[in-house]
């Protein structure tokens, strides 16, 4: 471990002791910096060691969420410009980032593997949205935060699922390829299970929605496939900006969320969290044994597991947006996400030590 990585690690754990006497004897002013503070820290150490080093985006997305929790106007509105305008267009850049890393031949994987494709996206479908419904109705969540919840469990896979089953050794391809099918499906399978499940809380416009999300999604993944099928490893400063500009989008999206629905997080934060918790894993457990029920090879089980507790956050956020319950129906996309990149690389971390072949035993 380097010098540098230790004494972060050093200071990280004197902030968090810090914040948490500051917030144990009533200075909750002063435990907001604090906490902050810890969290930068830690992901700036974690950065410096190989095993934890796939960690530190989200310790710093748990950093710029403290930063919105605790200075909420900061993220709400820059003079007369409200912030979650930006939703959308930061959500097309990172599908634009999403096609330029995908190609054409990425959907030939339904005819090679079409058992896969066609298992993994009924699991997709229906196990997390159904999960979404029943945790939604289990917790009793007010109307618009249990939409976002049956929301989140409604959208498609995203790229993260892609990086979890490369680092799990799961089927790459397969994984790429769900991925991809999932997001061209999701203009008609997310309205359709936002409508059957998700209007028991509050109308949902079908038309609306599935124009919605050609305009946040298929359109500027499009522009990615052709920008890549036409200057594939031409643009390689692309390549390199894209991964960064994207992670960026998405920290920003969660921190305009976080502070658009501040006082709803504060009130029912914990609950939420939990949901996610229940809802994610569930989606992992069913996901992978669903699979080995139906005797398929322990790569794909690892694959579809992956797809199906992954959801693309950052669309289901936008959805809100268009919505216009961004500060409600959005809050689950925001809490859910953090928590699906820690426990997917955990899971993968996992899974990477188990070698696929003695696995099926």
């Amino acid at each position: 471990m380097k010098l540098l990585s230790k004494y972060l690690f050093a200071l990280s754990g004197l902030m968090f002791i810090l914040s948490m006497g500051l917030y144990f004897s009533g200075n909750i002013v002063m435990t907001g910096p604090t906490l902050i503070l810890f969290f930068l820290s830690l992901a700036f150490a974690m950065r410096g060691t190989q095993n934890l080093k796939g960690f530190s985006f989200t310790v710093l997305i748990f950093a710029a969420v403290s930063l919105s929790l605790y200075f909420p106007q900061t993220f709400v509105q820059f003079g007369d410009f409200q912030l979650k305008k930006l939703i959308v267009p930061l959500l097309q850049i990172i599908m634009f980032g999403m096609g330029t890393a995908m190609s054409f031949n990425d959907f030939y994987g339904v005819i090679k593997m079409p058992k896969g494709v066609l298992v993994g996206l009924i699991c997709q479908f229906s196990i997390m949205p159904i999960l979404g419904f029943s945790l939604a109705t289990l917790f009793d969540f007010p109307a618009e935060i249990a939409a976002g919840v049956v929301l989140i469990g409604s959208s498609p896979s995203g790229l993260a699922s892609n990086v979890m089953a490369y680092l799990a050794k799961a089927n790459i391809a397969l994984s790429v390829t769900l991925t991809a099918v999932a997001t061209v499906v999701a203009p008609f399978m997310t309205p359709l299970l936002m409508k059957y499940f998700a209007g028991a809380f509050v109308p949902i416009d079908f038309l609306a929605m599935m124009l919605s999300i050609v305009k946040m999604v298929i359109l500027p993944v499009i522009l990615g496939l052709i920008f890549n099928h036409y200057f594939h490893g031409k643009a390689k400063w692309l390549d390199k900006t894209m991964p960064i500009v994207s992670m960026t989008a998405i920290a920003l999206i969660i921190v305009i969320i976080t502070a658009a629905g501040r006082d709803s997080l504060l009130s029912i934060g914990i609950l939420l969290i939990l949901a996610a918790i229940i809802h994610n894993l569930l989606g992992y457990l069913l996901g992978y044994w669903g699979c080995r029920l139906l005797k398929m090879k322990e790569q794909d089980c690892r694959t579809i597991a992956l797809e199906v507790g992954m959801q693309n956050g950052g669309l289901a956020s936008g959805i809100a947006l268009e919505m216009g319950k961004v500060s409600t129906v959005g809050l689950a996309p925001a809490v859910f996400g953090p928590w699906m990149n820690i426990s997917g690389s955990s899971l993968a971390t996992w899974w990477r030590d188990k070698d696929p072949e003695k696995s099926k035993t």
